[in-house]
Protein backbone atom coordinates (compact mmCIF):
# COMPACT_ATOMS: atom_id res chain seq x y z
CA UNK A 1 0.00 0.00 0.00
CA UNK A 2 1.48 3.47 -0.88
CA UNK A 3 1.92 5.66 1.95
CA UNK A 4 -1.21 8.38 1.77
CA UNK A 5 0.09 11.63 3.46
CA UNK A 6 -3.85 12.90 4.11
CA UNK A 7 -6.08 11.98 7.21
CA UNK A 8 -9.65 13.08 7.94
CA UNK A 9 -10.62 14.55 11.14
CA UNK A 10 -12.79 17.09 12.14
CA UNK A 11 -12.56 20.79 12.51
CA UNK A 12 -13.70 21.71 16.15
CA UNK A 13 -16.22 20.49 18.63
CA UNK A 14 -19.63 18.95 17.62
CA UNK A 15 -21.90 17.60 19.69
CA UNK A 16 -25.03 14.99 19.28
CA UNK A 17 -27.86 13.60 20.99
CA UNK A 18 -29.75 10.49 21.69
CA UNK A 19 -32.76 10.11 23.89
CA UNK A 20 -34.10 6.54 24.94
CA UNK A 21 -36.45 5.68 27.96
CA UNK A 22 -36.05 9.08 29.98
CA UNK A 23 -32.01 7.93 29.53
CA UNK A 24 -29.94 11.14 27.85
CA UNK A 25 -27.21 10.14 25.79
CA UNK A 26 -24.96 13.59 24.67
CA UNK A 27 -21.97 12.77 22.36
CA UNK A 28 -19.28 15.44 22.06
CA UNK A 29 -16.88 14.90 19.23
CA UNK A 30 -13.10 16.27 20.18
CA UNK A 31 -10.58 17.20 17.54
CA UNK A 32 -7.43 16.12 19.68
CA UNK A 33 -3.64 15.08 18.37
CA UNK A 34 -2.32 13.87 21.67
CA UNK A 35 -3.65 11.24 24.20
CA UNK A 36 -2.54 13.74 27.35
CA UNK A 37 -6.13 15.89 25.82
CA UNK A 38 -8.49 13.05 26.88
CA UNK A 39 -8.14 13.12 31.06
CA UNK A 40 -9.09 17.42 31.16
CA UNK A 41 -11.54 16.97 29.05
CA UNK A 42 -13.00 14.17 30.84
CA UNK A 43 -12.51 16.28 33.89
CA UNK A 44 -14.36 19.18 32.94
CA UNK A 45 -17.49 17.16 31.62
CA UNK A 46 -17.88 15.63 34.80
CA UNK A 47 -17.66 19.44 36.16
CA UNK A 48 -20.46 20.39 33.71
CA UNK A 49 -22.25 17.46 33.92
CA UNK A 50 -22.14 16.32 37.91
CA UNK A 51 -25.18 14.39 38.09
CA UNK A 52 -24.58 12.30 34.59
CA UNK A 53 -24.09 8.91 35.39
CA UNK A 54 -21.14 7.59 32.56
CA UNK A 55 -18.83 9.16 30.81
CA UNK A 56 -18.29 6.83 28.41
CA UNK A 57 -15.66 7.33 25.31
CA UNK A 58 -13.38 6.34 22.52
CA UNK A 59 -10.43 8.22 20.58
CA UNK A 60 -7.92 7.14 17.37
CA UNK A 61 -5.05 9.36 17.02
CA UNK A 62 -1.99 9.47 14.58
CA UNK A 63 -1.81 10.11 11.19
CA UNK A 64 -1.98 6.11 10.36
CA UNK A 65 -5.22 5.76 12.34
CA UNK A 66 -3.15 3.00 14.66
CA UNK A 67 -3.70 4.09 18.04
CA UNK A 68 -7.31 4.09 19.47
CA UNK A 69 -8.67 3.79 23.49
CA UNK A 70 -12.02 2.51 24.36
CA UNK A 71 -13.66 2.89 28.08
CA UNK A 72 -17.50 1.62 29.43
CA UNK A 73 -17.00 3.64 31.90
CA UNK A 74 -19.14 0.91 34.59
CA UNK A 75 -21.60 0.13 31.60
CA UNK A 76 -22.07 -3.30 30.70
CA UNK A 77 -18.61 -4.61 28.34
CA UNK A 78 -18.64 -3.72 24.94
CA UNK A 79 -21.85 -1.96 25.25
CA UNK A 80 -20.56 2.08 24.85
CA UNK A 81 -16.75 2.34 23.97
CA UNK A 82 -16.76 0.35 21.14
CA UNK A 83 -19.72 1.29 19.12
CA UNK A 84 -18.61 4.68 19.70
CA UNK A 85 -14.92 3.72 18.25
CA UNK A 86 -17.03 2.31 15.22
CA UNK A 87 -18.84 5.15 14.86
CA UNK A 88 -15.14 6.59 14.44
CA UNK A 89 -13.44 3.75 12.26
CA UNK A 90 -16.96 4.04 9.64
CA UNK A 91 -16.06 7.73 9.13
CA UNK A 92 -13.01 6.98 8.49
CA UNK A 93 -11.83 10.07 11.08
CA UNK A 94 -8.07 10.09 13.26
CA UNK A 95 -7.28 12.58 15.95
CA UNK A 96 -10.23 12.32 17.23
CA UNK A 97 -12.11 11.79 20.77
CA UNK A 98 -15.64 11.32 21.00
CA UNK A 99 -17.37 11.28 24.75
CA UNK A 100 -21.17 10.09 25.40
CA UNK A 101 -22.20 11.31 28.73
CA UNK A 102 -25.23 9.54 30.09
CA UNK A 103 -27.84 10.68 32.25
CA UNK A 104 -29.64 7.39 33.73
CA UNK A 105 -33.58 8.01 33.10
CA UNK A 106 -34.75 5.01 35.31
CA UNK A 107 -35.16 2.12 33.17
CA UNK A 108 -32.99 -0.21 31.85
CA UNK A 109 -31.96 -0.57 28.24
CA UNK A 110 -30.36 -3.48 27.82
CA UNK A 111 -27.23 -4.68 26.02
CA UNK A 112 -28.94 -3.80 22.71
CA UNK A 113 -30.82 -0.30 23.56
CA UNK A 114 -27.25 0.37 24.99
CA UNK A 115 -25.05 0.18 21.68
CA UNK A 116 -28.07 1.16 19.53
CA UNK A 117 -28.02 4.58 22.22
CA UNK A 118 -24.22 5.09 22.48
CA UNK A 119 -23.88 4.38 18.50
CA UNK A 120 -26.83 6.74 17.48
CA UNK A 121 -25.64 9.68 20.09
CA UNK A 122 -21.70 8.94 18.60
CA UNK A 123 -23.02 9.31 14.65
CA UNK A 124 -25.11 12.46 15.51
CA UNK A 125 -21.89 14.34 16.82
CA UNK A 126 -19.96 13.04 13.87
CA UNK A 127 -23.00 14.32 11.35
CA UNK A 128 -22.75 17.68 13.07
CA UNK A 129 -18.80 18.22 12.76
CA UNK A 130 -17.00 19.90 10.01
CA UNK A 131 -14.95 16.59 8.63
CA UNK A 132 -11.89 18.00 7.29
CA UNK A 133 -8.23 16.68 5.38
CA UNK A 134 -5.49 17.44 7.09
CA UNK A 135 -1.45 16.53 5.43
CA UNK A 136 0.41 14.30 7.53
CA UNK A 137 3.63 16.44 8.50
CA UNK A 138 6.67 16.32 10.17
CA UNK A 139 7.72 18.49 12.98
CA UNK A 140 11.62 19.72 13.06
CA UNK A 141 13.68 21.96 14.67
CA UNK A 142 16.53 23.90 12.31
CA UNK A 143 19.57 24.82 14.21
CA UNK A 144 21.95 27.17 12.36
CA UNK A 145 24.22 30.14 13.10
CA UNK A 146 22.76 33.56 12.60
CA UNK A 147 25.28 33.83 9.50
CA UNK A 148 23.19 31.14 7.78
CA UNK A 149 19.76 33.07 8.36
CA UNK A 150 19.25 34.68 5.15
CA UNK A 151 19.60 31.29 3.19
CA UNK A 152 17.31 29.55 5.71
CA UNK A 153 14.39 31.96 5.62
CA UNK A 154 14.90 32.02 1.78
CA UNK A 155 14.20 28.04 1.63
CA UNK A 156 11.25 28.01 3.99
CA UNK A 157 9.95 30.92 1.73
CA UNK A 158 10.34 28.86 -1.24
CA UNK A 159 8.89 25.24 0.15
CA UNK A 160 6.06 27.54 1.96
CA UNK A 161 7.16 25.78 5.24
CA UNK A 162 5.14 26.75 8.44
CA UNK A 163 7.42 28.39 10.86
CA UNK A 164 6.06 27.36 14.58
CA UNK A 165 8.80 28.65 16.65
CA UNK A 166 11.57 30.89 16.31
CA UNK A 167 15.01 31.77 18.40
CA UNK A 168 17.54 34.24 17.29
CA UNK A 169 20.53 35.17 18.44
CA UNK A 170 24.21 34.12 17.65
CA UNK A 171 22.96 30.39 17.73
CA UNK A 172 18.90 30.28 16.09
CA UNK A 173 16.39 27.93 16.24
CA UNK A 174 13.48 27.41 14.28
CA UNK A 175 10.50 24.55 14.70
CA UNK A 176 8.71 24.16 11.64
CA UNK A 177 6.26 21.87 9.96
CA UNK A 178 6.72 20.31 6.79
CA UNK A 179 4.54 17.76 4.46
CA UNK A 180 5.67 14.71 4.81
CA UNK A 181 5.34 14.30 0.56
CA UNK A 182 7.96 17.09 0.66
CA UNK A 183 10.21 15.92 3.26
CA UNK A 184 13.06 14.48 0.97
CA UNK A 185 13.25 17.66 -1.35
CA UNK A 186 13.03 20.29 1.69
CA UNK A 187 15.82 18.12 3.61
CA UNK A 188 18.13 17.90 0.64
CA UNK A 189 17.58 21.90 0.32
CA UNK A 190 18.75 22.09 3.99
CA UNK A 191 21.66 19.73 3.76
CA UNK A 192 23.03 22.01 1.26
CA UNK A 193 23.49 25.06 3.91
CA UNK A 194 26.68 25.03 5.73
CA UNK A 195 26.35 24.29 9.53
CA UNK A 196 22.38 24.13 9.72
CA UNK A 197 21.55 20.32 11.43
CA UNK A 198 17.92 19.14 11.60
CA UNK A 199 16.46 17.25 14.29
CA UNK A 200 13.18 14.89 13.93
CA UNK A 201 10.46 16.08 17.13
CA UNK A 202 7.23 14.09 16.02
CA UNK A 203 4.43 13.92 13.47
CA UNK A 204 1.11 15.20 13.43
Amino acid sequence: MLFSDTYKTIESTADGIFRDKGSKFIAIAYPIITESEVKPIIANLKLEHSKARHFCYAYRLTPDRSMFRINDDGEPSGTAGKPILNCILSADLTNILIVVVRYFGGTLLGVPGLINAYKTASNEAIKAATIIDKTVNDIYEVHFEYLQMNDVVKLIKEENLLVLEQHFDINCNLKIEVRKSYLNQVITKFDKIEKVKLTYLTTI
